[in-house]
């Protein structure tokens, strides 16, 4: 009766566990990371008797999650996918409408702007039409400027949530630090504390959400915890932390450390996955370029139209002056350099040389005196070793690629030179939209005119037209003391077959120096193309400046029969420059390669590249975002469908433990009763 009693008290206590068991799953249904328990039960040590084993009842050995590590695992690294994805979507969505939008981007503003030249080309003289141009420019540099304020905006966004995302890690790095303690402490009595582990999961998925991590357990229960190339983020009970710091090359763009004791390391690249991974990988693989791309175009309008304007002559027959703002302005090109922390006080300036041959990479530049060339100059895009030319004492770099393709810019590097171990980050385009501003405020300032006309002898014999002149390679901006000295240039026709153009009556210091017999090949009856190149030295102390002219001859002239080429008075009725400006709507000006045959692309094509890239990522941001979405839903129904409660299963078996618990009851109450009868017997 005694082992009866026994047998159904250990069932009654082994009964109550599941209950309890039971309830906590109940009571946790909802906790995030819980994993549904279960109590595992085992017969008691039988007892021999002489007609064989009775079993002694019931004990508990054991309560176990349902837990599968490799599910775990898999739900926590999606969880670090979907979260990377996610961020860098949410960030390009922003770019692309931004870009594309019909009052947000640049295309509009410069539909108009050329559209506005292409009216004042038509009427050169009207007033209100140049006005029109000037109002243009100035809306296409503040759409320009607007743009670039955003995505700067963007930058200092990104900065502000990297800091908070590394204040998330540093959270749930102690957190799981101070777990790891209290699981090995717990664990040092042999049993399992499934809610402290729970705990733990729930806290490192929650960190995976901000940064991939790599878990490793280790003999004491505790887990380690890397991130990037094998960080130790978490080592047993201590935490190390990340801290999103000013970049040391650029001020601007907050950089990742790894923080442990007194030790810093840049982590920047290194790490991945999470909300901190798609920020990272955003910033560096598109708004950098972007910006870079804005600032090139930027640029490269400036200095086309600029360049345009200064070959041609205003209203008042002077040379004409820049619409846009000088992007090698001195206050400018220093900021294009920006030194490391650390860096002596020698602040080198970068000035753009040709914007047709810049690209959108950042670089960067590092001296050290001892080394051959001392100048060791890397383009970030590609990590493409870069060939700098010194030309010392004039203190000016100039960089080209290996394949000799010049780079568009040159480095300046001023007093005090650089010392040993100095480095720079070289930002050539990355502020031009910001920079770019419209600078002339008079319209009869416009240069439209060209500046050189021709005209045939009214006293000519034959049919011989002249074609008014075009300069196609000159200075910029061109001399008007070295325009003026080209007061009248007499060209004279001899009859024969062909026909030949010779040049006389050259003012003084003017002269032909190509063709270098300084007479033109014709042939009659046909339109001929004629190529000269006229050179003018004046002043004190002398300059020279060449020009290189084309016009065209047609018809049949006669011996004796002279055309004229001079200096325009006035532009008041010529609009030749005017069109040429306008054609710079669709010339190729801007990432030209000379090597290859002088390939480049229009504004328009360059800035719709632009737009037509960031659409693209965005279009695949969205498709990685749905198959990282479906991905994680499937890692969480797995890990669900193993570690989650079942309100239907618990609720069953509620009622089971129930029965079990009063059938034990039932045990000890048949116990009871035989004792009381045997009791009885003796009374």
């Amino acid at each position: 009766m005694a082992d009866l009693l026994n047998i159904g008290l250990s069932g009654l206590r082994v009964s109550q566990t599941q209950l309890t068991v039971t309830g906590h799953n109940i009571s946790n249904v909802n906790t995030p990371g819980f994993t549904r328990q279960s109590a595992t039960q085992s017969t008691t040590l039988p007892q021999f008797s002489g007609s064989g084993y009775i079993g002694s009842g019931v004990t508990l050995t054991d309560i176990r999650r349902s837990y599968s590590e490799f599910l775990t695992a898999q739900l926590r690294n999606t969880t670090s996918l979907s979260s990377d994805v996610d961020a860098y979507k949410s960030q390009i969505d922003q770019l692309d409408s931004l870009l594309s939008g019909t009052t947000t981007g640049i295309t509009p503003s410069l539909k108009s702007f050329f559209a506005a030249m292409q009216t004042a080309a038509e009427d050169p003289a009207n007033m209100p039409a140049r006005q029109l141009v000037l109002s243009e420019a100035e809306g296409l540099a503040r759409r320009f400027n607007t743009v670039y304020d955003r995505l700067n905006a963007q930058n200092d966004s990104l900065n502000k949530q990297m800091s908070s995302v590394a204040d998330q890690v540093n959270r749930l790095a102690g957190s799981i630090a101070s777990l790891n303690d209290a699981i090995a402490v717990a664990s040092s009595n042999g049993q399992v504390p499934n809610d402290l582990l729970d705990s733990r999961d729930e806290a490192i998925r929650q960190l995976s959400t901000y940064v991939g991590v790599s878990v490793v357990p280790q003999s004491d229960g505790t887990q380690s915890i890397f991130v990037g190339t094998g960080q130790p983020l978490v080592v047993g009970n201590t935490a190390n932390r990340l801290e999103a710091v000013p970049g040391k090359g650029d001020p601007s763009r907050f950089e990742l450390e790894f923080v442990s004791g007194d030790s810093r390391q840049g982590v920047t690249s290194l790490l991945s996955g999470g909300e901190l991974g798609g920020l990272i990988r955003y910033r560096s693989e598109t708004l950098d370029s972007s910006l870079n791309t804005l600032g090139r175009l930027a640029m490269s309008i400036s200095d086309q139209v600029n360049t345009q304007l200064g070959q041609g002559l205003d209203l008042k027959g002077k040379v004409g002056a820049a619409l846009f703002g000088n992007y090698n302005d001195p206050a400018l090109t220093a900021l294009r350099v920006k030194a490391f922390a650390g860096n002596s006080n020698a602040q080198p300036a970068l000035n753009i040389t040709n914007t047709s041959l810049l690209n959108t990479s950042d670089y960067q530049m590092e001296y050290d005196a001892t080394a051959t060339p001392p100048y060791r100059v890397r383009r970030l895009s590609d990590n493409q070793e870069m060939v700098v030319s010194d030309s010392t004492p004039s203190g000016t770099l100039t960089i080209t690629d290996s394949s000799g393709r010049d780079q568009g810019f040159q480095i300046a590097l001023g007093v005090p030179p650089p010392t040993t171990g100095d480095k720079y980050i070289l930002q050539p385009t990355r502020t031009g939209a910001k920079d770019m501003a419209a600078v002339l405020d008079q319209a009869d300032q416009l240069a439209f005119a060209a500046p050189l006309h021709s005209e045939a002898n009214l006293q000519n014999k034959g049919t011989g037209a002249i074609g008014q002149p075009s300069i196609t390679n000159t200075l910029t901006p061109m001399s008007q003391a070295h325009l003026a000295a080209i007061s009248s240039i007499t060209m004279n026709y001899t009859a024969g077959t062909p026909g030949s153009l010779s040049f006389s009556g050259l003012p003084p210091g003017v002269t032909i120096t190509q063709p270098p017999s300084g007479t033109l090949s014709v042939t009659p009856g046909q339109t001929n193309q004629l190529s000269y190149t006229v050179s003018v030295t004046t002043g004190t102390p002398a300059t020279t400046q060449e020009y290189q002219i084309t016009q065209s001859f047609s018809g049949r002239a006669e011996t004796g029969d002279t055309f004229s080429l001079a200096m325009s008075s006035n532009g008041v009725s010529d609009n030749r420059n005017a069109l040429k400006l306008v054609d710079l709507q669709t010339k190729a000006a801007v990432g030209v390669d000379a090597l290859v045959g002088g390939t480049g692309s229009s504004f328009s094509d360059s800035y719709g590249d632009l737009v037509e890239r960031v659409g693209t990522l965005t279009a695949q941001a969205r498709v990685d975002s749905e198959a990282s979405t479906a991905i994680l839903k499937q890692a969480t129904d797995n890990r669900d469908s193993l570690s989650a409660v079942s309100l239907d299963e618990e609720a069953a078996n509620l009622i089971k433990f129930e029965q079990y618990y009063n059938a034990s009851s039932q045990v000890i109450q048949v116990a009871r009763s035989l004792f009381d009868t045997l009791m009885s017997t003796f009374r």
